[in-house]
């Protein structure tokens, strides 16, 4: 039998292949990370309360180690390796979440993170950058929409909804985007000056966007999977549908 592409590895793809269009670089960084890489450097101190907001596997026996629970946490690595301006991606890496199992819930899960550093760069190029790769990903006729939010990263920070791909924007009796026509799909905003001078990278001259995106969550919409355990089943009978 011909073997094929498990769906998480295709859409990963083909968010490498989109960004790799628009000229970003590909960055990559360690499953077990520095407390200083996943949180103090994103600007999340040990007594910060946006911790809180992420249950999280520490490493026994090393109080600095964690299994990182976000792709930002190559964002740091990054900055501290290069200089900008830069575009870079990093396509789809696993991240961490001590939390309960059930079909919408997983221990791991997997992220593309998305960082832009420069002296122009405002929130119409991530809006620009957004809708292109959410195109390339549920057709061409999908638009986005921001709304507030709060990431300790980020300033401002915004919530990324895309208008629904199954009913287009309309609503009407819709289980996909429960009648709203809209769509959550991830988080976003502008790098906060204070992550840029942890980098030593001068926030009064270099400005950028940032944003995340769950994979697994693209591949339950764009399939319509209603259990995220299915995609960690190595069932084929699951896995030969795609």
């Amino acid at each position: 039998m011909r073997g094929h592409l498990h769906p998480l590895t295709q859409v990963i793809t083909t968010i490498g292949e989109a960004f790799n269009e628009l000229g970003f670089d590909v960055a990559a960084g360690p499953e077990i990370e520095k407390d200083y890489y996943n949180f103090e450097a994103l600007n999340i101190p040990k007594d910060h309360p946006a911790r809180d907001m992420q249950d999280t596997f520490w490493v026994k026996n090393m109080t600095d180690m964690v299994l990182r629970t976000q792709t930002s946490a190559v964002q740091i690595r990054y900055m501290e390796d290069h200089k900008p301006p830069f575009k870079v991606i990093v396509p789809g890496e696993k991240v961490f979440r001590r939390e309960a199992t059930d079909a919408t819930h997983e221990a791991q899960f997997y992220q593309t993170e998305c960082l832009v550093i420069g002296e122009e760069v405002s929130l119409a190029d991530l809006k620009g950058t957004l809708e292109y790769i959410l195109k390339k990903l549920f057709g061409k006729d999908v638009v986005s929409r921001f709304r507030p939010s709060y990431f300790p990263f980020v300033e401002p920070a915004l919530e990324v909804d895309m208008s629904c791909f199954k009913c287009g924007g309309s609503g009407e009796a819709c289980t996909t985007c429960k009648s709203s026509g809209w769509i959550e799909i991830m988080g976003a905003g502008m790098v906060h000056p204070k992550v840029l001078q942890n980098c030593k990278i001068d926030p009064t001259k270099w400005q950028g966007f940032a944003f995340a995106i769950g994979i697994d969550r693209v591949v339950m919409l764009k399939y319509g999977i209603e259990d995220i355990r299915l995609l960690y089943s190595g069932d084929l009978r699951f896995v030969n549908q795609f």
